[in-house]
């Protein structure tokens, strides 16, 4: 865009009006050649593959278990928790509580998915252009702000049922209530329902930003004549 834009100046000044239309005209087409509708649909065409291709994987189990980029970690307020299991050799307690809250948040974003590929195509991308040529997880930061509050309302309670499903809310009891007999320690009670939902769509939308990445600055990744035409504007 840069080298087209030098090109436009250099000749405006050496040719009249008409013959500068003539030059325009021969021009390769850049993003004015491209409505807002098709860019808008190449964005959620990325945000798609970034559900189909990123997000999928978090559903598997380990998904965000083994995946150091969205590891769901104890919350602050429990890594005393955490420490002092492990200090008195209780290990293999502290790591399966630190499973299940990944499990819950596996199966949360499964539940999930549709979702958020009903919130992609109903998305209205008004300001489209300035998203294309923003940074490498403009179309994500996007769509981070118009859908974390519904999908937290979708979220929340399939972590809360997931948490049963999987017993976390016995291993988590057992877990506390062995810390909290701990002589001259504080008794722990966090949300952990509401931490672990905050952290799954943290999850989601990193995984997401990943796949967008990957379009914006690997033309191999584009794999569609759509995402070639719309984000090769952006190179």
């Amino acid at each position: 865009m840069t080298k087209k834009l030098l090109l436009f100046i250099v000749l405006f000044q050496f040719v009249s009006c008409g013959e500068l239309q003539q030059v325009v005209n021969q021009l390769p087409q850049g993003t004015q050649g491209l409505s807002n509708l098709d860019i808008a649909n190449g964005l959620r065409e990325a945000l798609d593959m970034g559900i189909d291709k990123q997000v999928s994987k978090l559903t598997q189990t380990d998904g965000f278990f083994k995946n150091e980029l969205v590891k769901i970690l104890l919350p602050e307020e429990l890594q005393k928790v955490d420490k002092t299991l492990r200090d008195i050799g209780l290990g293999n307690l502290a790591d399966e509580g630190l499973k299940v809250l990944n499990r819950a948040a596996e199966d949360a974003v499964s539940e999930a998915t549709p979702i958020f590929v009903d919130a992609v195509k109903g998305i209205n991308f008004n300001d489209a252009r300035n998203i294309l040529m923003g940074n490498d997880n403009a179309a994500t930061q996007y769509l981070e702000g118009r859908t974390q509050t519904a999908l937290y309302a979708k979220f929340s309670p399939v972590i809360e049922d997931s948490f049963k499903k999987v017993g976390a809310d016995k291993i988590w009891n057992n877990l506390i209530n062995k810390y909290n007999s701990i002589p001259l320690t504080n008794n722990v009670n966090p949300d952990l329902t509401d931490y672990v939902t905050q952290e799954a769509l943290k999850g989601v939308y990193t995984m997401i930003a990943v796949e967008e990445k990957e379009i914006r600055t690997k033309v191999s990744s584009r794999t569609t004549d759509l995402l070639r035409k719309v984000f090769g504007e952006q190179d």
